[in-house]
């Protein structure tokens, strides 16, 4: 799961400086801080999300839903007091968008990884960023990208019993679908991020994802959600998966360019497979693992030519 892309400023290097230049072990130690910022919220939202798997069989899918955005709105608004008057009937529009996109992003990922092993639900999910990425450059070497994508996606698809390669075919449509939410969640965010300061346009979009997904997750799990044990675990998804890689992620874009952002987030299909074998024992064959570094490839590929464009 993306966090929101707030502006970032790269470093930009000095003119020839004069007599003793800094070495350039610094710039090393500054530009690895940032990146191990990034990959450190990817884990995070990883294996927050393997966690919610081991939270699913109390609550349902739904109810994990519900619970990790109740949780994570009640801290971000907390955490930013965000102002409410003052704003136009677009703004509120832009924002209530941003929510819709984030409950529907979340809500069909978790419907899928309840029916898919993780690494392969997120494989499919970033076909939707990818695919945003494809459609808004102007090159025609991301059209390269996309067909390596499609190719890891055949070989996904390609192997196993029944369904989408053994892949349960619902699950694998719902993570298809929370790509496509997660495309429309970037462009949201980015218009949010233009018109609410700070991180206040998140912290209420995510109090209108959580009141969203509210109905939803009390038709499923009931009073099973008040139940302290998984109110506890809730909120451990919600911060695993929600308030920490955000935090994290706009603490490393203050210091990181958005493209070299861009590239570590697709790096999130390996380590959501990694979460899923580590914590739920989801072995994988090599031609997921083949189809998994396809897709980052591709992912890598694209963001690299958008940017040298």
């Amino acid at each position: 799961m993306p966090a929101p892309a707030p502006a970032s400023s790269s470093p930009t290097p000095t003119a020839a400086a004069p007599a003793p230049a800094p070495t350039p072990v610094p710039a090393r130690g500054a530009r690895f801080g940032p990146v191990a910022l990034v990959v450190s919220a990817g884990v995070s939202v990883q294996f927050g999300a393997a966690l919610a798997v081991m939270v699913m069989p109390r609550v349902g899918a739904a109810g994990v839903v519900t619970l990790r955005l109740a949780a994570a709105a009640v801290v971000l608004l907390l955490l930013c007091r965000p102002k409410v008057r003052g704003y136009s009937r677009a703004d509120w529009g832009t924002v209530v968008a941003f929510g819709v996109a984030m409950a529907g992003m979340n809500g069909l990922f978790y419907q899928a990884i309840d029916r898919i092993p993780l690494g392969p639900a997120v494989t499919l999910e970033v076909l939707g960023p990818l695919a945003l990425s494809v459609i808004v450059s102007r090159r025609l070497v991301n059209l390269l990208w996309a067909g390596l994508a499609l190719a890891g996606v055949a070989l996904l698809a390609g192997h196993g019993g029944g369904g989408l390669g053994g892949l349960d075919p619902l699950g694998a449509a719902f993570a298809v679908g929370a790509g496509a939410m997660w495309a429309a969640y970037i462009v949201f965010s980015a218009r949010t991020g233009r018109r609410f300061p700070q991180a206040d346009g998140l912290a209420l979009a995510m109090a209108v994802a959580a009141v969203i997904s509210l109905p939803l997750g009390v038709r499923e799990a009931g009073s099973a959600l008040l139940v302290p044990g998984t109110l506890a675990l809730g909120l451990g998804v919600a911060v695993l998966s929600s308030v920490l890689p955000y935090t994290l992620e706009l603490l490393a874009l203050r210091r990181l360019p958005a493209p070299t952002f861009a590239i570590l987030m697709s790096l999130e299909p390996a380590i959501a497979a990694t979460a899923g074998f580590l914590i739920l024992g989801q072995a994988m064959s090599w031609p997921d693992a083949l189809a998994i570094a396809l897709v980052i490839a591709a992912s890598m590929g694209a963001v690299r030519s958008q940017t040298a464009g």
